[in-house]
């Protein structure tokens, strides 16, 4: 079950790494204009906003992937706090800006949460 978490734990890691390069870097051209359906000038009116929620997206891949590379009890409590703050922002991207955020966001960490707990 262990190996599992850990698998959970890393693709959440690398979901957000995907929604930090969409919002960093990609915003402006057509894969991060069709993550909301924005035009290119809504897209240039938006970067600077989207490229600030990219970074807050890349600490939490920081903090999961730390979560892996440490030594238990760090590791363990990183990773349950790291992807408590994934289920937190999910939900709360969902009740805000977009229902899909739940299932994109906060369902992967709450799955690899619980799969973190029940391996410990």
């Amino acid at each position: 079950m262990e190996t599992l978490a850990n698998v959970l734990v890393g693709l959440v890691a690398a979901l957000h790494v995907y929604i930090l390069v969409l919002e960093m870097f990609l915003w402006t051209k057509k894969p991060g204009r069709g993550l909301h359906g924005f035009d290119p000038e809504m897209a240039r009116a938006t970067a600077p906003l989207a490229a600030n929620q990219g970074l807050y997206n890349g600490f939490l891949a920081a903090g999961l992937v730390w979560g892996l590379i440490a030594a238990d009890p760090t590791g363990f409590r990183a990773q349950v706090f790291f992807l408590g703050c994934v289920v937190i922002a999910g939900v709360y991207g969902a009740a805000t800006a977009n229902r899909r955020i739940l299932f994109a966001q906060a369902l992967p960490g709450a799955v690899a949460l619980a799969a973190v707990l029940i391996a410990r």
